[in-house]
């Protein structure tokens, strides 16, 4: 049985040593628990969904899920505090001292260029979940349907869920009817 205190260091690394948060984490939480054999690989995908559908930051969400899964009510608090902890005290230090660097130059441009590889860390575990969540030509037409639709034409997430709902239910009624199912 995995230790709390295990626990607790394993995601306080992951909280300690992600820049961006949320997503950006994704990949570290992955190795972190693959290595671990915490969770497998087609678990993440079903963590993250639930982590995003629940209110609140994914990072934490992630962490509650996980460490639920590994020891209960328990290890959900040691994971929590583990990936909440860092950050914390990293804001702690910052409000402590940012009027003495608020428009420092070195700082601005340490900022500017961190920006496009929290990019990369976001991009790279959803390239990954695409390739092991779209087997078929039609999860592919999806994925990038939705893509379009979220990011190019600002439709909400919301309606494009309850659209693919709608759809879904229609497709599996109308093939159980076809097979006599229904």
């Amino acid at each position: 049985m995995t230790s709390l205190w295990n626990i607790f260091k394993v995601f306080f690394k992951i909280g300690a040593f992600t820049i961006g948060g949320g997503y950006a984490m994704i990949p570290i939480i992955k190795d972190e628990l693959d290595s671990r054999h915490w969770i497998g690989e087609e678990e993440l995908p079903d963590i993250l969904a639930l982590a995003q559908s629940a209110p609140g930051i994914l990072a934490v969400n992630v962490s509650i899920f996980t460490g639920y899964k590994i020891r209960g009510v328990k290890g959900s608090i040691a994971a929590t505090l583990g990936s909440v902890l860092p950050s914390f005290l990293i804001i702690l230090a910052i409000a402590l001292m940012f009027s003495n660097f608020r428009d420092n130059e070195i700082v601005m441009r340490i900022f500017s260029g961190i920006r496009p590889v929290v990019v990369s860390l976001i991009a790279a575990p959803i390239i990954s979940m695409a390739k092991n969540a779209n087997k078929n030509w039609w999860a592919w037409l999806i994925c990038i349907l939705s893509l379009v639709a979220v990011a190019f034409l600002r439709y909400s997430p919301v309606y494009i869920i309850a659209v693919l709902i709608v759809l879904g239910t229609a497709v599996t009624w109308i093939k159980e009817k076809k097979e006599g199912k229904c």
